[in-house]
This record gives structure tokens, C-alpha cells and sequence, in this order.
């Protein structure tokens, strides 16, 4: 379990203090529930975020224990350094947006072709409930030639699930190299 610090001040100097000191500022929302303004040390956040295995993960903050999804978060434009990080509660029955991420299997015949492999949307945002949320979309890119993509209606979603991006909107794809 992640555990992290409630923070007091919101001040800019305050921020610029706890960054120095290793912390990844976070604010924890969800419907109905309080906003916790929130700092977690950030290498001990990346980790618990590359071992994870379901979309959510478990974080301890102010004595309370929530189960939370990253909704977003925002890096330094320069140094790529993770500042800022929006986590949504993960609350069961409640329909709400969740971004899926998307895994690929397999190799393209468009790269023997002189083709390249585009990711047009790493994460496709879905509204849907927690208990019936995918873990991600699993892909397999093995017949895709130059040119040819894979849309958003050509994804299979769960029962309880639905996606309101466009269906012509490509989410993987490969190009044409110049």
C-alpha cells in the first residue's frame, strides 16, 4: 500500500518545498467524497505504479485507506520529472469515466512494407462502473499493412461498458514511412 502525506498549505512556496523534498503533489476526488490535497514520496509512487496489476491501486492518507485510479497527471515539458498527479476514487456501483489503457500483440506486416507503427490513443476513456472496468484492450496488430488502423468500433467492449469517442476514431495504426 501506497502511503502519503495530507498536505495543509496550498500555497505556491509550500509546493515548491515539498517537490524538493521528493514528494509528487496529488489531489484525491470522487463523487460525493471530500477533495484530499495529498503528497506522495514520488519514487515510491512510480513503483507502486509499474508493479501494479489491475487499473487501480491501494493508498493510505490521513489514516484513510482508498482504493484510486490515476485520472491524469502532468510532467515538466524539459525533464519529463512527474509533478502532479490527479487520482479518482475507485467507488463501487458508481458510473463514472475511466481511461483503459491499450496493449498491443503481435508485428505488423506494414514494417517489412516500409511502414511505421503509430499508437494514436495509449489510453481510450470509457464510462463504465469499477466492477465492470477492463483491465485494458488487448490488441493483436499482426494484419495490419501501411495504411491500416484500428478504430474504436472495431474494439470489443464489456457488457456495462461504452465509449463515447467517435468509431472512426483510429486508436493504433501503420503509416506510410517518407
Amino acid at each position: 500500500m501506497l502511503e502519503g502525506i495530507v498536505r495543509d498549505s496550498m500555497t505556491k512556496l509550500e509546493t515548491k518545498s515539498l517537490r524538493r523534498d521528493g514528494y509528487l503533489i496529488a489531489n484525491i476526488y470522487g463523487k460525493g467524497l471530500e477533495n484530499i490535497n495529498a503528497a506522495f514520496k514520488t519514487n515510491e509512487f512510480i513503483k507502486t505504479l509499474k508493479n501494479k496489476e489491475t487499473l487501480s491501486f491501494d493508498v493510505s492518507v490521513g489514516g484513510n485507506n482508498l482504493k484510486v485510479v490515476v485520472q491524469e497527471y502532468q510532467k515538466a515539458p524539459i525533464t519529463s520529472e512527474l509533478l502532479h498527479v490527479d487520482l479518482m476514487v475507485a467507488q463501487p456501483g458508481v458510473r463514472t469515466t475511466y481511461k483503459v489503457p491499450v496493449k498491443v500483440e503481435g508485428t505488423p506486416i506494414g514494417l517489412k512494407n516500409k511502414g511505421l507503427f503509430i499508437f494514436h490513443k495509449k489510453r481510450v476513456p470509457v464510462k463504465t462502473t469499477y466492477e465492470n472496468l477492463p483491465q485494458s484492450f488487448n490488441l493483436n496488430i499482426d494484419k495490419l499493412d501501411t495504411g491500416d488502423n484500428i478504430l474504436v468500433r472495431d474494439l470489443e467492449l464489456p457488457e456495462g461498458v461504452e465509449c463515447f469517442l467517435d468509431p472512426r476514431v483510429p486508436i493504433v495504426g501503420v503509416i506510410k514511412a517518407k
